[in-house]
């Protein structure tokens, strides 16, 4: 059996382009020999201090709550159910559309945990700075790999770390392992930085 290569993905539940990366990298899970392994981060934490539009700021702190309850649900029982848990997380918020409503974001949580077999209490860490130092240090670690300018998603392979790829539809079959193999070709080299365009269309969850 060939062995398989974990892939660190840090993501905030919140983000819709970490969410088409994360659909992405499971797609490459079927067509090359990776592991993925879902790592926290925020991007309240990620702009507290820095020169953002306070809309913007104050939607990232209230967008915290769900990724506090992944926090809190590793505490609990272990870093393998963070993937179901953002697995729910994201089809609600995204898929579903259910990021345009705030206010539900509570029904949001408790429907992640119903489908990862989960205890809905878990979803009062929404509200709690019980578990920030947890979700500092794991968003700390990504942002360290790749540095301050970026966000979400980031991606690590062994010590090859980089933020995005920034994709908009979920690529599938051997379409993914081909970005994947491009992805990991250009950023091996030590010199290579960035290629960027701007973006023109919203992201696809379907």
């Amino acid at each position: 059996m060939t062995q398989k290569t974990p892939v660190d993905l840090w993501f905030d539940p919140s983000c819709p382009f970490a969410w088409v990366t994360s659909r992405w990298l499971l797609e490459v899970e079927k067509v090359r020999p990776i592991e993925p392994r879902w790592r926290m981060m925020s991007l309240y934490f990620l702009n507290e201090d820095k020169d953002v539009a306070a809309d913007y700021l104050e939607r990232a702190a209230r967008a915290m709550g769900s990724i506090r309850t992944v926090a809190a649900a590793a505490a609990k029982h272990g870093e393998q159910v963070i993937g179901p848990l953002y697995t729910g997380l994201g089809t609600r918020l995204h898929n579903q559309g259910l990021s345009k409503e705030p206010e539900r974001l509570r029904e949001v949580i408790e429907g992640a945990l119903d489908d990862a077999g989960l205890d809905r209490g878990l979803a009062e860490a929404m509200r709690s700075e019980e578990h920030d130092a947890a979700i500092r240090a794991s968003h700390d670690e990504g942002i360290g790999l790749v540095g301050q300018e970026v966000g979400t998603p980031i991606i690590r392979v062994g010590e090859n770390a980089f933020f995005g790829p920034v994709i908009t539809r979920i690529l599938r079959g051997e379409e993914a392992g081909t970005l994947w193999d491009g992805v990991l070709a250009v950023t091996k080299f030590d010199d290579f930085f960035e290629l960027k365009r701007t973006r023109t269309k919203r992201p696809q969850f379907d």
